[in-house]
């Protein structure tokens, strides 16, 4: 046999095709992941936005008043909901998952509810939108308070 008769000799060189279409899955995946992360569960879409939770407790005591601060708020993960207190004795609950992705919102401070994945801001006093991207406000939550006791009506 000849040079040019032999066999091309197998190789285990990825071909461009492999080699860019495995690049182009890994930055997908790089893409979707810096969606947002942190060590809870917060960043995590938390399914279907308009939900909120809170079904399964309401009639029941979800918190006490003095757990509430003034002019700020608390993150009630069981119940689904985030109860703030805008002005002495106010209270007011919303959705804890925000309208932009469906995420779940991670704090209270400075007079909004925050939500971790992309940076909106909601109003403590009516859950309306003070940061894009989202656009829709929290959904508000009816409220029961009796005593020290907030429930979900």
């Amino acid at each position: 046999m000849t040079a040019s008769q032999e066999p091309a000799p197998t190789s285990h060189v990825p071909s461009r095709r492999v080699v860019v279409t495995a690049v182009g899955a890994a930055g997908i995946a790089a893409a979707l992941s810096a969606c947002g992360s942190s060590d809870e569960d917060t960043s995590q879409p938390a399914g279907n936005a308009s939900s909120g939770g809170g079904e399964k407790k309401k009639g029941k005591e979800i918190a006490k008043t003095s757990d509430i601060p003034e002019g700020g708020g608390k993150i009630l993960a069981d119940a689904g909901v985030v109860v703030t207190q805008p002005a002495s004795g106010e209270f007011k609950a919303f959705t804890n998952i925000c309208t932009h992705q469906g995420c779940k919102v991670s704090k209270v401070a400075g007079g909004t509810i925050d939500c971790p994945c992309h940076g909106s801001k909601f109003s403590i006093k009516d859950g309306s939108v003070t940061h894009p991207p989202a656009t829709q406000p929290l959904e508000e939550k009816p409220l029961k308070v009796s005593g020290d006791s907030i429930e979900l009506a």
